[in-house]
């Protein structure tokens, strides 16, 4: 066994491409660390992490009786408990649901392509447990899942909205750390903008909900093939849809209209087709601030043109005190949504 070098050895690649296309993996390029074995110069098993996400796991054919799964499996996991990580996740097919339970993982969710399981600790019951504290007893409830980087008006009117119409809205806020602002400052942000609305419970998704291990393609944006961007969009309404709502008694969820985004469009199109007919989806028009529709793209455009006069009149008090410190600091990085 020994790591693949995707980005640097052509050769290596090459095999890689070929065995998951032998097995009918797609090529997933965001990977930071590939692992081979080989027979007679021959790759014949491979896996690959993500952070803690274990990624296109392929076994050839021919050699699929030969325990080559839990060799690749045991090497990721140390590799994860090298870094210091002792929580995992992975994606597989239906059909690998037997062998991958074996290994110790536990179903989350599935759908007709996809079976997400993890193992390790906090796991998605740690998770239940955390939601559970901030149950309220209420029937008429909705859900809002924000990156929020940074929160905007725009964010805040669909809270209001959604504020106006229910007893509860539970607002998530991803809690994935590759945004321009860090989670614990845009979950900080959420709730100082809505604490007057005494309906409104802020909460982070954790692993669960837009993340890297449930919907990774959001983080991509337009570079994820749509196919692909699909099947997680669906995994990750479904999840919400099954383990989430159906816990906190959500009855709809609401979403700005997406004019821009392709992958959030997907993502739009999913939950509109996985939560019928139990969930309600409510799109609301995106505010617009003259001629500009209200995002946190153009928070952040504005914030490379250090244009504090316009961003102020964009997005709540609270997080324009924010970016006024980021500006201070000049801290450079703008991805995310």
């Amino acid at each position: 066994m020994k790591r693949l070098w995707l980005d640097r050895d052509l050769e290596a690649r090459r095999s890689w491409c070929s065995l998951l296309e032998e097995v009918g993996l797609a090529h997933d390029e965001e990977v930071d660390y590939t692992i081979g074995i080989y027979q007679d110069n021959q790759l014949i098993a491979t896996g690959s992490l993500f952070f803690n996400i274990l990624k296109c796991l392929a076994i050839a054919p021919e050699y699929q009786q030969e325990n080559l799964l839990t060799k690749v499996v045991d090497r990721l996991r140390e590799k994860v408990s090298e870094e210091g990580g002792a929580h995992y996740f992975v994606y597989t097919k239906p059909e690998m649901i037997r062998q991958f339970k074996g290994l110790g993982f536990n179903e989350i969710v599935r759908t007709p392509e996809l079976v997400f399981m993890e193992q390790g600790a906090p796991d998605f019951f740690d998770y239940l447990k955390e939601l559970g504290r901030y149950k309220q007893p209420t029937q008429k409830n909705a859900a809002i899942v924000m990156n929020a980087n940074p929160f905007t008006n725009g964010h805040l009117y669909l809270v209001t909205e959604a504020a106006k119409e229910n007893e509860t809205v539970y607002v998530f806020v991803v809690s994935e750390d590759r945004s321009l602002f860090k989670a614990t400052t845009r979950l900080r942000l959420v709730k100082e903008g809505v604490k007057y609305l005494s309906n409104v419970v802020v909460l982070p998704t954790r692993d669960y909900s837009v993340s890297s291990a449930t919907f990774p393609s959001y983080f991509l944006k337009d570079r994820t093939p749509t196919a692909l961007a699909r099947s997680q969009a669906l995994m990750d309404a479904s999840l919400f849809k099954e383990r989430i709502a159906s816990f906190l008694d959500i009855r709809r969820r609401y979403v700005g209209e997406e004019p821009f985004s392709p992958v959030t469009a997907i993502y739009n199109d999913a939950m509109k087709a996985v939560f019928a007919p139990n969930i309600h989806l409510q799109v609301l028009p995106r505010q617009r601030y003259g001629e500009e529709v209200i995002s946190a793209s153009l928070v952040r455009r504005l914030m490379k043109a250090n244009d504090l006069a316009y961003i102020k009149q964009i997005v709540p008090s609270i997080t324009y005190q924010e970016i006024v410190k980021h500006q201070k600091k000049n801290e450079v990085s703008y991805f995310g949504n």
